[in-house]
């Protein structure tokens, strides 16, 4: 009834004062993956990582490798980024938008074990927005996804072509090419879109916590 309200005015409607826990940093964590493909399990081929706050980190990405062990390096290479983190700011927030990082991090432990309990202490830190914004605003938009809300708080991206389709159909370009230097290319495209992902995750949170009653 609020959103359709919301819809019918072109207004949104504060319901509630976001419940967004505070902290002095916290993570933005977005993933990017493959579907199952003929015989290929589902595959995340990068998991991003970056700190914001009063105490801002890099973009660390955990790409997959091409081989045969490539799943598994970029799960290892997740786990000791996560761990990094840990290490230098202890319990803090990995910030993401619906289920999709925290089904796919209970995959992954199940495929290739968890090292030192690291993923096991993300999941217990991950925070979804998604269900903060839906429960906090009715906003008079066609839908709570991260790309439409983020256009909506005013948020901009430097690529004229994104999006988790257009990331899957790069990627799979750069699998299918022996051209180092495209796949590199390639690769770094795909890291872009990733990072902005997480930047406008973050431009998301700091707009909820501006909200008050």
């Amino acid at each position: 009834m609020q959103m359709a309200h919301a819809l019918a005015t072109n207004e949104e409607r504060l319901l509630q004062k976001p419940d967004v826990p505070h902290y002095p940093n916290y993570v933005m964590f977005d993933l990017e993956g493959l579907p199952p493909q003929l015989d290929e399990l589902e595959k995340i081929y990068l998991w991003g990582l970056q700190v914001f706050g009063e105490k801002p980190g890099h973009y660390q990405p955990a790409v997959a490798g091409f081989g045969e062990n490539g799943d598994r390096q970029g799960w290892e290479k997740f786990l000791s980024e996560a761990n990094k983190i840990f290490e230098e700011y202890s319990d803090i927030p990995f910030v993401h938008w619906h289920h999709y990082e925290k089904t796919h991090l209970k995959m992954y432990i199940e495929r290739f074990g968890d090292r030192n309990n690291i993923a096991e202490r993300v999941i217990k830190n991950l925070l979804d927005l998604l269900p903060i914004t839906q429960q906090s605003i009715a906003l008079p938009l066609p839908s709570y996804s991260l790309k439409v809300v983020e256009k909506y708080i005013g948020f901009k991206r430097t690529q004229e072509e994104y999006g988790g389709d257009w990331a899957m159909a790069k990627y799979i370009e750069a699998t299918e090419t022996e051209d180092e230097e495209l796949r590199k290319s390639v690769i770094d495209q795909i890291l872009i879109y990733n990072q902005e992902d997480l930047q406008a995750t973050w431009a998301v949170l700091k707009w909820l916590q501006s909200k008050t009653i």
